[in-house]
């Protein structure tokens, strides 16, 4: 199965339709009156498709076992077509349109199945999805005109001892989400000299000031300190958000002091020195931080 654990948990809702064709009226008034042989046709084929939606991944390989929390399954009848709407909802962090369609389509073979012996016309004329939504695509936040600053905080990296991997990684993931790195360099782990590099990168209205290390709790690590002073607008809400996302993780994240806030109309972020850390942090927040920038140009309301 495809990896998913990078991702995160958000509300997830499909529709899938299918329709069934019969051959005449009185297979609908059958229907209806409740004269067919095998029973109440519309209850047992909801059951069935309630059954269904269950085990879709028991049915197809690739499918992620997921909580299903919600599932409806509603009829519409026009003139000889039944129409059948299934509707999933879950939080989890994959989607649930096959299971929608899975369980639209079963409860449509329950339906041939349970009037076929009453009509030989009955035909299964359709399968799709109608709609979905919680994925990645819902999230559309523009990055243009975004600038970051990268700056890794390390005593020993900064005299040349081992290579910089984390601040690297950082820089990737923003240019894969179309943000321009402006800057990017390796400091000691000093807070005055923090403070005073966040400070000329806000005067210069980089939207975007990430600085990797000096998060943790040893003697050295200064940069959510050095952060703090500067923060006018706290965000502890997306600190929040890459400590539990780095928690889920790894039990070594309730010790990172990571950091968020606004400063002028700059973010500044503090993340774990770590590589796999740092990356963590970022995936927590992203695209969705990118929202953040279009409330600050006065574009949209939080």
């Amino acid at each position: 199965m495809v990896d998913i654990t990078h991702k995160n948990n958000t509300l997830r809702e499909a529709s899938a339709q299918a329709i069934v064709n019969v051959g005449n009226i009185e297979t609908i008034h059958a229907i209806h009156q409740n004269k067919v042989p095998k029973g109440h046709v519309f209850e047992m084929s909801k059951a069935a498709g309630l059954l269904a939606v269950k085990k879709t991944p028991e049915i197809l390989p690739d499918c992620h076992p997921i909580p299903i929390e919600f599932t409806s399954i509603e009829y519409e009848v026009k003139g000889l077509d039944i129409y059948i709407k299934c509707t999933i909802k879950t939080i989890y962090k994959t989607g649930v349109e096959v299971e929608a369609m899975h369980g639209a389509s079963v409860v449509a073979l329950n339906l041939y199945d349970m009037l076929k012996p009453l009509d030989k016309d009955i035909r299964i004329s359709e399968i799709k999805l109608l709609s979905k939504s919680g994925g990645k695509s819902d999230i559309r936040f523009n990055s243009a005109d975004i600038q970051a600053a990268v700056i890794v905080c390390s005593d020993s990296i900064s005299k040349g001892i081992g290579e910089d991997k984390a601040g690297k990684a950082v820089c990737e993931i923003l240019n894969n989400k179309g943000v321009e790195i402006y800057n990017y360099q390796i400091i000691p782990d000093d807070l005055e000299g923090i403070r005073s590099l966040a400070t000329e990168f806000i005067n210069q209205k980089i939207s975007l000031i990430i600085f990797c290390g000096g998060t943790g709790v040893s003697p050295r690590d200064n940069t959510t300190d050095a952060l703090k002073t500067l923060l006018t607008k706290p965000l502890p809400g997306v600190e929040e958000a890459m400590r539990s996302y780095g928690q889920n993780r790894s039990g070594l994240a309730m010790f990172s002091r990571s950091v968020a806030g606004i400063a002028e109309n700059s973010l500044l972020l503090g993340v774990p020195g770590s590589t796999k850390g740092s990356v963590e942090s970022i995936n927590a927040v992203f695209p969705t931080i990118l929202h953040l920038f279009e409330v600050l140009k006065g574009s949209k309301h939080s």
